[in-house]
């Protein structure tokens, strides 16, 4: 899927009507209450919507219609109103209307005249104005979003100033620190597999820091590997997650995002991210310097981990996976686009992308970056510093396959900015399209991604059989 450039207009029409019928398919439920001083019974207030047909994409210009049913004790509600507010994957309010509860569900129609979102979110109100605490809900429909594109493109040196990195990088030796690990939540670690608590040297103070589990007596070159990249926060690296892949027949290591100790108590990990802490809001720091920005070290250790990797014994040379979700699946496309030795990339509800959103009137992704000046226009500096740790420019340079989940409804990490980068991704992807999720990773995405790692290995596996028999004598 390629993306392309387009210029858009920023308009948006939408219409109001009363709809006898809900045929639409619910996306969200909330229910909240009605107080007493309405004269109603004190029972829940359910709130469905949900937009027609809500898995279809749209065309631009298209008119999308968005159902919207009240009830309080299971009856339909006739007093109160609705108030709906429309916008482009909730940028900024384009329309904002209240509409008198009937008794019968509302219709709320719109359309979009740009590829992107089209949100619509609404909130019950009490006769007198006041809103109904958890009376509201949000649906959202896609408009041509294949045809969504970065906000900016890549700074002209952003290749040379990622090589430089890497070089720097290369020239520390690659030492690891492995300590066995024989319980995890003081129970045995599986005895068909090896778990180690590592460290591996990087040019900075901060290691590559994790969990790293193998199958037990694993043949040399037999093992595809998997990089697992974690969300946002500060916490330890993951010991399960690292002994499933090995489980699994994978060499399996699973890193927390700041190169710190592992397995601490809670308050450890607290403290870090406190008022006095080393990682205070370490989202935001160094923005302002390319060299100084926090994210360039958790890139670099990206490279670092899958050096480790790839440098085992028993890795088979074939396949090299990075997944996560969040600030992970933003990780996971950098380390697609920074290293060409990824073969797969797993990229849930990816952050880190499309910084400079509102420089086309969409929200940016995951951690809003950018901060917005007095005079209402994004900060210049940080903005141009922006560019180099943009997801949408490393998923540009990714070749590796690729498996992307996107919710409709999640405002962390909007799907703007999530097709932003991935109709960047240059190999062989699959995106999948969550209609009515926020920033989530259910299970059944979860269980979709190592569905799609294992095709993958497979793929990756057979082609390399296959090379070996057209080279055989």
């Amino acid at each position: 899927m390629k993306s392309s450039t387009p210029r858009y207009p920023n308009s948006l029409l939408v219409a109001a009507v009363a709809a006898v019928t809900f045929g639409a398919t619910h996306a969200r439920a909330q229910q909240g209450k009605v107080a007493d001083s309405t004269g109603l019974k004190d029972a829940k207030v359910v709130v469905e919507i949900g937009a027609e047909n809500p898995a279809a994409r749209r065309e631009v210009g298209e008119t999308v219609s968005f159902t919207v049913s009240v009830s309080q004790g299971g009856q339909p509600l006739d007093v109160g109103s609705v108030i709906y507010t429309l916008s482009d994957d909730a940028f900024a309010p384009i329309e904002k209307e209240s509409l008198a509860l009937m008794g019968k569900p509302l219709t709320i129609l719109g359309k979009l005249e740009r590829p992107g979102f089209l949100r619509c979110e609404v909130q019950v109100t009490q006769p007198d104005g006041r809103a109904i605490d958890d009376a509201k809900a949000v649906a959202a429909a896609a408009v041509a979003p294949e045809q969504i594109s970065p906000s900016r493109e890549a700074p002209h040196d952003f290749d040379d100033f990622w090589s430089e990195q890497k070089q720097r990088l290369a020239e520390v030796p690659l030492e690891a620190e492995l300590v066995r690990v024989q319980k995890v939540d003081n129970r045995m670690v599986d005895g068909g597999v090896e778990l180690y608590d590592i460290k591996v040297r990087t040019e900075t103070e901060w290691p590559v820091s994790g969990y790293f589990a193998r199958p037990k007596e694993a043949k040399a070159k037999s093992l595809p590997a998997v990089l697992w990249v974690h969300g946002a926060g500060v916490r330890s690296s993951t010991a399960s997650k690292a002994i499933s892949g090995a489980r699994e027949g994978y060499l399996s290591l699973d890193i927390n995002a700041h190169g710190i100790e592992n397995g601490k108590p809670e308050a450890f990990y607290k403290a870090l991210e406190s008022d006095e802490g080393r990682l205070r809001d370490y989202r935001y720091q160094g923005r302002e310097n390319r060299d100084g920005m926090y994210f360039r070290g958790m890139f670099t250790r990206l490279v670092r981990a899958i050096d480790f990797l790839t440098a085992q014994p028993e890795w088979d040379g074939r396949v090299m996976a990075v997944i996560g979700h969040s600030q992970g699946g933003g990780q996971a496309l950098v380390a697609g686009g920074l290293d060409d030795r990824v073969t797969f990339v797993g990229a849930g509800v990816p952050a880190l992308c499309d910084h400079t959103g509102m420089l086309r009137r969409r929200i940016a992704g995951w951690p809003k970056l950018v901060p917005i000046l007095p005079d209402g226009k994004p900060d210049p500096t940080v903005a141009e510093v922006s560019r180099y740790f943009d997801a949408v420019n490393f998923a540009a340079r990714c070749h590796a396959d690729a498996i992307v989940s996107v919710g409709f409804i999640d405002r962390t990490c909007p799907p703007t900015s999530c097709y932003a980068a991935f109709n960047q991704l240059k190999g062989e992807v699959e995106i999948l399209t969550e209609p009515t999720m926020g920033h989530a990773a259910p299970r059944e995405i979860v269980d979709a991604f190592w569905e799609a790692l294992k095709r993958h290995t497979e793929k990756r596996h057979a082609e390399g059989a296959l090379e070996t028999a057209e080279v055989a004598p």
